[in-house]
């Protein structure tokens, strides 16, 4: 039996494992300094992504609240014109407590759907927890 073939071999000399421990260590903080710019990436995206569609939101509403406007004294004229014993007043009043109606129950709406919504990137920040976690308590 040969002596050479029983025995374990022997660790690196010329410090080869602490260099290739150092280098583990140094690929582990490079993934982590990645995840985090990773995360950065994408939350800047959102955020653009989020201002370009509030821009046309804010310019649809702007336009829509004016058009809704002119057609408010419009039906409001019209409810007068159709029902002459009606005063103008009665008929502001049906008017406005039916568009109040309906903005309280669109709000309602929007308030659910909005509470569903998470705007953070899930699947980045579930990998930089987990790196985070390896590097604390590298079990």
């Amino acid at each position: 039996m040969n002596s050479a073939t029983s025995l374990p071999p022997s660790p690196p000399r010329n410090g080869s494992m602490t260099s290739l421990l150092a280098g583990i260590i140094h690929d582990a903080q490079r993934l982590l300094s990645q995840q985090i710019e990773l995360v950065k990436v994408e939350i800047k995206e959102d955020i653009r992504k989020t201002l370009t569609g509030v821009a046309f939101i804010a310019a649809g509403a702007g336009l829509l609240a004016v058009g809704g406007l002119l057609l408010c004294f419009m039906v409001v004229y019209l409810l007068a014109w159709a029902f002459p014993g009606l005063e103008l007043w009665v008929c502001f009043l049906i008017v406005g407590g039916a568009l109040t109606l309906l903005g309280v129950t669109l709000l309602f709406a929007a308030l659910r759907r909005f509470q569903s919504f998470n705007p953070l990137p899930e699947q980045a920040l579930a990998g930089l927890k987990e790196n985070l976690q390896w590097q604390t308590n590298p079990r």
